[in-house]
């Protein structure tokens, strides 16, 4: 018998709790998708446009949710759960435009603040941002937007300062389609003067999931999903309703559970087509998927199979896709090759797997993965949220028992990861940090 504690896992508060895993039967049942973290954080940081009562649906009670909340407090806003998933925000006629260094620190995702600030306060003073740690990820390209809005922008003892008494709108290339520099120049833009093109813009669905949520709010961004997004500002904003997309990384985590594990699942609200390349490749290895009403079905009848993978802005496959794809191959049959040309230093966590007997070759930006029939079961530690994820599902193909520590990472994404693996008949349960 689940008990309710072992099944809903430690707050997000709670005090440190590893994760145990041993192997079992193959997966058998649903799992209900939740909201997009990746979405929701940036549409927490755009309710500071308006002042009104914003209502979202489908929201995670996840760490991070709750830091974006004491962000949204600093600055005078009141949030409250209506019950459940549903998450009220009332926005003051004036608010804060401080963003400190206690709060940004924790999560990177933080940084989608300054653009709305500056569109409604003409200023925002916000801290360098933090978050997981698997190398450079440099702000420069929301600053060189925002300055080509209009705004003067100094960095100094650890803080942004940002000031504008007019916005204009104005062409904006990007040299690399950054997601939170799209996200900062659209939500900026809403308040600027005239028309801003944003060239080379980020592709995600968590993008046009913005853009639909600003639209509905009473702007007018054009073009989202596509490389040139433009965005008419000036007009009048005012508070929504809304529900966001699904997650598409927590939909990709049970299928590279299920991948391990073996089994027959279904993933209910998880929405396809945003996993379309993932998918394919997944294909390639011998997991089968299916679009189904409200859904995503999977099956994994055998052992995976090897393959190559690139890892790629939108639509290509996802760089948050890449360590769960790697857990994956080190339990396939052959010599996989993952290509990581997002974030030079997102392979700092191979060396759990490692530990776990995977046998793992990185070289560069390159990993040589040999797959193995069963890995071994060991003390191993989550280094960033999708690490965290990774290293729980390997465990699910390790003999004997996989103890994951330093969850807080997992629990920043992760609502109940341990409760809806244990659904599915997992043997995996919560137990106090060793």
């Amino acid at each position: 018998m689940i008990r309710p504690e072992d099944a809903a896992g430690p707050g997000t508060g709670a005090p440190p709790a590893d994760i145990l895993v041993r192997p079992g039967a193959p997966l058998r049942g649903e799992v209900q998708i939740g909201g997009a973290k990746n979405s929701i954080l940036k549409l927490l940081a755009a309710t500071t446009l308006a002042e009104g009562r914003f209502t979202l649906r489908r929201v995670p009670r996840i760490s991070d949710v709750d830091t974006m909340v004491e962000l949204l407090e600093s600055f005078g806003c009141r949030l409250s759960y209506g019950g459940g998933d549903v998450l009220h925000v009332d926005v003051p006629e004036r608010i804060r435009p401080h963003a400190s260094y206690d709060l940004v620190s924790r999560m990177r995702a933080s940084i989608a603040v300054l653009g709305p600030l500056l569109a409604r306060c003409g200023e925002a003073v916000v801290a360098l941002p933090g978050g997981d740690d698997f190398g450079s990820r440099p702000i420069d390209m929301h600053l060189a937007a925002l300055e080509r809005l209009g705004a003067d922008i100094e960095v100094s003892h650890g803080y942004v300062h940002a000031r504008a008494d007019v916005l204009k709108g104005e062409e904006v290339p990007l040299a690399w389609p950054s997601v939170g520099a799209t996200e900062n120049i659209m939500m900026a833009a809403t308040a600027a003067e005239g028309r801003t093109v944003i060239d080379n813009a980020a592709r995600e669905p968590e993008i046009a999931d913005l853009a639909a949520f600003l639209n509905r709010m009473g702007a007018e961004v054009l073009g989202a999903g596509s490389p040139t997004i433009t965005i008419n500002g000036g007009g009048p904003l005012g508070p929504v309703d809304h529900t966001p997309v699904s997650d598409r990384i927590e939909t990709a985590v049970y299928l590279a559970a299920v991948g391990i594990a073996g089994g027959e699942i279904t993933l209910r609200g998880a929405q396809p087509g945003h996993l379309r390349m993932l998918c394919d490749k997944l294909g390639e290895m011998n997991l089968r998927t299916s679009t189904i009403k409200g859904g995503l079905w999977a099956m994994s009848p055998h052992r995976l199979r090897a393959t190559e993978i690139v890892t790629l802005p939108y639509p290509g496959v996802a760089t948050d896709y890449q360590p769960l794809v790697v857990a994956m191959l080190s339990l396939a049959d052959g010599v996989g090759l993952v290509t990581e040309n997002v974030f030079a230093n997102r392979f700092r966590y191979v060396g759990e797997l490692i530990r776990m007997g995977a046998d793992i070759r990185v070289e560069g930006r390159c990993a040589i993965v040999r797959g193995r029939e069963r890995l071994s079961g060991a003390p191993v530690r989550a280094t960033d949220i999708r690490a965290g994820a990774a290293l729980v599902v390997a465990g699910l193909g390790a003999e004997g028992e996989t103890i994951v520590r330093d969850t807080h990472h997992i629990r920043r994404g992760h609502e109940d990861l341990v409760g809806n693996l244990r659904s599915l008949g997992a043997d995996i349960s919560w137990s106090p940090a060793g």
